[in-house]
């Protein structure tokens, strides 16, 4: 699952998984368009990792990250487990619209 523009067409969230079953693990990427200050903003969680964007951009990036993993844990489920339909659903429920998912 991937996602393109957020937060006014600023940043991007991409899902990525291996080819290898066996191996499975997602990460949650979400990619910064708008940073004009000249500062590298990178910040790396539990499933995530977030980079570039604007001050605010970035922060918008971090709250939504952190959002979407208390969500898998409401759900009892991890990030590797769910499905693309479980992943926009989980996504709209942040506040996050089709036009954020790759």
């Amino acid at each position: 699952m991937q996602r393109r523009l957020d937060v006014a067409g600023r940043c991007g969230y991409k899902m990525a998984m291996p080819a290898k079953k066996e191996d499975k693990k997602a990460l949650l990427l979400g990619l910064g368009l708008d940073n004009d200050d000249g500062h590298l903003r990178l910040t790396r969680g539990e499933n995530f990792q977030l980079v570039g964007g604007s001050e605010e951009t970035h922060g918008v990036m971090q709250e939504k990250a952190v959002k979407f993993n208390e969500k898998l844990r409401e759900r009892g489920r991890r990030l590797e487990e769910v499905s693309k339909e479980e992943f926009r659903d989980i996504a709209r429920e942040i506040g996050l619209s089709d036009k954020n998912l790759l």
